[in-house]
């Protein structure tokens, strides 16, 4: 299985537009993140979790040509606002399969109409094969996905355990019971929005706690904001088995 960061940055990415933070004006390539998505392959198939603003040049960059489905942790815009740039490859299969709770089923039904219609679709508009899921596994391209129930501040949303992996992104906390779904990882990706504390994210030592709870065998820093500080000084005092994340970096599980 291979997992592609397709971006790694917070809601308004790295720089930030008419923010004067050092990391803004960075030249190292690390520096420069796109909103957060990840792009999984094996076996042939491929799955998307998110799809965000950034989607289209995510696809450009790293040369994507087949998409089979979507997932979706939650509904806020940097998780969602790409949609629409799904045209392409629904031209090339058809329909896309994308799965998200409830709740975030309704608000993209809501906030993309035309491509949820069935009835009077728009010449040359998207099309989608909506499935909800909640908290039990599935099954997609021969491999089971575990949704991780995690809380985004007050608000529920999903991340996803694939194998011995595991995605988690926009999280504050999380159940002990979600908690136990996560034992035994080979890589654990998760957000660290920034230095200080946030009432809806982790905060860097909030992460690195956590990793140290579940011991996974490497983890992966997400979600990044400009306020985390520089990739190349960050990444030395984090312990050593945990790294930032950046765009465009591949690890093969």
């Amino acid at each position: 299985m291979k997992v592609t960061f397709l971006g790694t940055g917070t809601s308004q990415g790295i720089p930030m537009l008419l923010s004067d933070e050092p990391v803004n004006f960075s030249t190292d390539p690390k520096d420069k993140r796109m909103r957060s998505s990840i792009f999984i392959e094996w076996d042939g198939f491929s799955c998307l979790i998110d799809c965000g603003a950034d989607f289209r040049m995510q696809m450009l960059a790293n040369k994507v040509t087949a998409i089979d489905a979507v997932l979706f942790t939650h509904e806020h815009s940097d998780h969602i606002a790409g949609l629409d740039d799904i045209r392409p490859f629904c031209y090339k299969k058809g329909p896309m399969p994308v799965y998200a709770m409830q709740r975030v089923m309704d608000s993209l039904a809501s906030r993309y109409d035309y491509i949820f219609t069935t009835k009077n679709r728009y010449p040359g508009a998207a099309a989608v094969l909506p499935t909800i899921i909640n908290d039990v596994p599935f099954v997609l391209g021969n491999k089971t996905i575990t949704p991780i129930k995690v809380h985004h501040g007050g608000l529920p949303i999903l991340g996803y355990k694939i194998d011995e992996f595991a995605y988690l992104t926009d999280v504050k906390t999380l159940d002990n019971s979600e908690l136990e779904k996560l034992q035994n990882l080979d890589v654990l990706v998760i957000n660290a929005l920034r230095i200080e504390e946030h009432p809806t994210h982790l905060s860097l030592q909030e992460a690195i706690d956590l990793v140290a709870v579940l011991t996974p065998k490497k983890a992966y820093f997400t979600h990044i904001s400009h306020r985390l500080g520089f990739h190349e000084e960050v990444s030395k005092n984090l312990p050593e088995n945990v790294f930032l994340s950046y765009d465009g970096l591949s690890i093969d599980l």
